[in-house]
């Protein structure tokens, strides 16, 4: 499998880039990798990189969004960051990714038994990675059930779990609130912006469109 072209990333709608991870998923999920030559990938992409989409995960070792699509290099712009949560210097960076550099499809990816929602339900407090935990704090709060507070901490993996799926939506809904240029993009077509949840136990991404 080659890297891609500036002509083959002009070919990659939205849909047909969807499309493309779904497949590279179920290749990782039946242990079946795409043949590829990485360092002729390197050489091909050393001149230039056209990606087709661009990807929002945390920064789990588990996670590797380029390993559990089966992606090779030049395909994927990766952003990774506790929590998967966005600030301004990401948005930024999806704008390049998305409106100059091509990428036709941005991913917020998120994962069971996250670590930073964990800390997040559980009101972890530790230097900087106090203000971190407070990024995903909303989607804490946001997710109702169940009321009694015994049963809203780490030690609950389901209610963890669901965290993680609103931490999802909710930096989805951010995107399209505070990037013009995300929504304009996603408003009239050359841009897709879906949610998905990757399964640590069994290797599956379950796509949110």
């Amino acid at each position: 499998m080659k890297a891609h072209t500036k002509e083959t990333q002009s070919t990659m709608t939205p849909d047909q880039s969807l499309k493309s991870l779904k497949e590279g998923n179920h290749r990782f999920q039946e242990n079946k990798k795409a043949n590829r030559n990485l360092l002729e990938q390197v050489k091909d992409t050393s001149a230039g990189q056209f990606p087709f989409a661009t990807i929002l995960s945390c920064i789990d070792s588990r996670v590797s969004s380029e390993l559990i699509f089966d992606q090779g290099i030049g395909d994927i712009f990766s952003v990774r960051i506790a929590g998967n949560f966005v600030n301004s210097d990401i948005l930024g960076s999806m704008e390049f990714a998305c409106k100059l550099a091509g990428t036709s499809l941005i991913v917020v990816l998120g994962h069971t038994a996250c670590g930073a929602v964990k800390g997040a339900c559980d009101n972890a407090e530790l230097g900087n990675l106090t203000g971190m935990l407070g990024k995903i704090k909303p989607a804490v709060e946001a997710v109702a059930e169940p009321t009694d507070k015994a049963l809203r901490n780490s030690s609950n993996i389901e209610f963890v779990n669901h965290v993680s799926t609103k931490n999802v939506e909710l930096t989805i809904a951010k995107i399209l609130a505070e990037s013009e240029v995300l929504a304009e993009m996603q408003k009239e077509g050359s841009l897709k912006i879906v949610g998905a949840m990757y399964n640590i136990a069994n290797g599956e991404v379950v796509f949110y469109e």
